[in-house]
């Protein structure tokens, strides 16, 4: 009886300590809603977080081993881009829209501004088989990545098999993105009762809630859905969003509401990057919507708004700004393991 008392205590110790590793991995953030992402499936291990950073920052993924997934998305940037509009990507190819910020995708039930993608999982396939991007047969970069001694104890240390497997590879760069958790701005320290907006800044929240949380619901600052904010189409690009997917007429000029969080720093703006400056968004929504069958209902009636009022709404905007998460020593270029 003895000994399984000690058993049993044995047995809750090991329990309580790895579910205490994998919350130091990721942790929700206070009153934040329950992830979408179903953990039980792609446990996370530090192993496998490194694994899929350094296969993030590798250009070994790309056809000509030039391009890397950084190469659109920087850390210093919010996981994007932001010295063009459109993408670029393997030969100088230039692609259609401007890569999204990638931050809290543990919360987003589809990817890409399109939805093309409905699993993070699978995420990876779409930018590595782009032609305009990484233009590379997902086999042979497998084959590329077995045939490196650095990779296969990377994947030795992380499944505990050497051997590199397709599916291996985009768990493991799940588990890199499923960490970059952006819960630090100064509205979160304010909401937690850290901190406190300047009278500006509150002016700005009220006047954010008023007109924008529709789409850029709290605390994610995204409703996660298509809507269409009323750009006039590029008739360069001729892109038509959501429903070049659906196939469906209602989903016309649709496109995934961005996340606000690190708007200072994830410029351009939009899925076209045709807006450089804050300013040009908001006079975007107060001037320049362009009406059609499928405009989101709450730009359905004009956002009137004076100077001083967009002035109040970009000091709130600029809360939304998390320097630990953008100089987060963790999501940073892996010198150490990515050049042995």
């Amino acid at each position: 009886m003895k000994n399984k008392v000690f058993i049993f205590i044995g047995l809750c110790l090991f329990l309580f300590a790895f579910t205490a590793k994998e919350k130091a991995l990721f942790e929700i953030p206070k009153s934040w809603p329950k992830p979408y992402y179903n953990f039980a499936k792609n446990k996370l291990t530090a192993e496998k977080i490194l694994l899929g950073r350094v296969l993030f920052y590798d250009p070994i993924l790309s056809r000509n081993n030039t391009v890397s997934c950084a190469n659109c998305h920087s850390p210093y940037n919010a996981f994007t881009h932001v010295d063009h509009a459109l993408s670029h990507g393997i030969d100088d190819r230039i692609g259609t829209r401007n890569s999204p910020a990638l931050m809290n995708l543990a919360w987003h039930p589809s990817f890409m501004w399109d939805g093309a993608i409905n699993h993070l999982d699978m995420q990876a396939l779409a930018p590595i088989s782009s032609h305009t991007e990484m233009d590379e047969n997902f086999v042979k970069a497998v084959n590329k990545l077995q045939q490196q001694s650095k990779y296969k104890t990377l994947f030795y240390n992380a499944f505990a098999d050497s051997m590199v497997t397709g599916e291996r590879t985009l768990k493991a760069l799940s588990q890199f993105m499923l960490t970059l958790v952006c819960a630090n701005t100064k509205y979160d320290k304010v909401m937690r009762k850290e901190d406190s907006f300047t009278v500006q800044e509150n002016n700005g929240y009220v006047l954010f809630k008023q007109h924008c949380a529709a789409c850029h619901t709290e605390p994610l600052f995204t409703n996660l859905q298509f809507e269409n904010n009323g750009l006039p189409i590029d008739t360069t690009l001729n892109d038509l969003g959501r429903m070049r997917i659906s196939k469906l007429t209602k989903d016309s000029c649709k496109f995934k509401v961005p996340t606000l969080r690190n708007i200072e720093f994830s410029f351009p703006y939009m899925h076209d990057g045709r807006f450089k400056r804050l300013q040009e968004v908001l006079n975007h929504y107060t001037q320049g919507i362009h009406q059609t069958r499928t405009l989101a209902k709450p730009l359905q009636k004009p956002i009137l708004l004076n100077t001083n009022q967009k002035v109040d709404l970009i000091a709130f905007l600029l809360t939304l700004s998390d320097k630990s998460f953008l100089f987060n020593p963790a999501f940073a270029y892996p010198k150490e393991a990515l050049n042995k």
